[in-house]
């Protein structure tokens, strides 16, 4: 099995007003937008050159099922096809078939059992996602908010080959649960609170400053829903959303 399988790998912004996202994240994330000649509904993210992600427009299917604006993270696997087959048996749904995208990849879009919603990932090439830390303006952090941690862990195990790295008690607000692959954490898994209306994943970029990136995004017409505030661990974060209703976060690592 591939080393980059359970790897998050892509980044989706589905939106009503696309030219507005395009003009409002490179200047807050030093992201660069390259429209697609073959495909204009559709633009690449860059990261220093590098693609992340895309933006496209909530259009056609999507709006007439009632697809909410979001940000969509894609995971990478080493079957698709496999992975869509699993996720049935697992009491997940498959919400986008598998679709292939010529030279591109393959990739699909899943529900687990508590009804988060996630991207799949199959690339064309072999070429492993780069390893080491994070950069910045890199997608850094990935939360789930759920109904059943234990569960989602259990699915998501069996689907991915995430593991859980540990438990953090934070009281009243219950149990957040670390998890990655061979001790390299991606993200955290929690049973929501009720003012969370259903259950979702949150990706957050690495930023040199939460605190004046989330002035920036009040300056271009985003909302702060949680202000800058330390984590355990010494991290910072805040989480925020654009002009069009799609939530993100900001993610400032502990300095080494």
């Amino acid at each position: 099995m591939p080393n980059s399988h359970g790897r998050f790998a892509w980044h989706e912004l589905i939106t009503t007003d696309a030219d507005a996202a395009k003009a409002f994240y490179p200047p807050i994330m030093s992201w660069t937008v390259e429209p697609l000649v073959d495909e204009p509904n559709y633009a690449l993210l860059l990261n220093d050159g590098v693609a992340i992600g895309g933006v496209m427009p909530l259009i056609g299917a999507l709006e007439s099922r009632g697809v909410p604006v979001h940000w969509l993270p894609y995971v990478q696997v080493y079957d698709v096809d496999e992975c869509a087959r699993q996720v049935v048996t697992l009491g997940g749904q498959v919400r986008m078939p598998p679709k292939e995208v010529p030279t591109v990849g393959c990739w699909a879009v899943i529900a687990d059992p508590q009804g988060a919603v996630i991207g799949v990932y199959e690339p064309a090439s072999n070429e492993p996602v780069k390893a080491g830390p994070p950069r910045r303006g890199d997608f850094s952090w990935h939360d789930l908010a759920t109904t059943d941690y234990k569960a989602a862990t259990d699915f998501y195990r069996a689907l991915f080959r995430w593991e859980t790295i540990q438990d953090h008690d934070m009281g009243p607000m219950g149990i957040y649960r670390l998890f990655g692959q061979k001790g390299v954490q991606y993200g955290g898994m929690f049973n929501k609170p009720p003012q969370i209306s259903t259950p979702n994943w949150l990706s957050y970029v690495r930023v040199d400053d939460v605190k004046q990136k989330a002035q920036q995004v009040e300056q271009l017409g985003g909302k702060i829903m949680v202000p800058p505030m330390e984590v355990p661990g010494g991290d910072w974060i805040a989480q925020c959303v654009d002009a069009q209703g799609a939530m993100f976060a900001l993610h400032t690592p502990k300095a080494s």
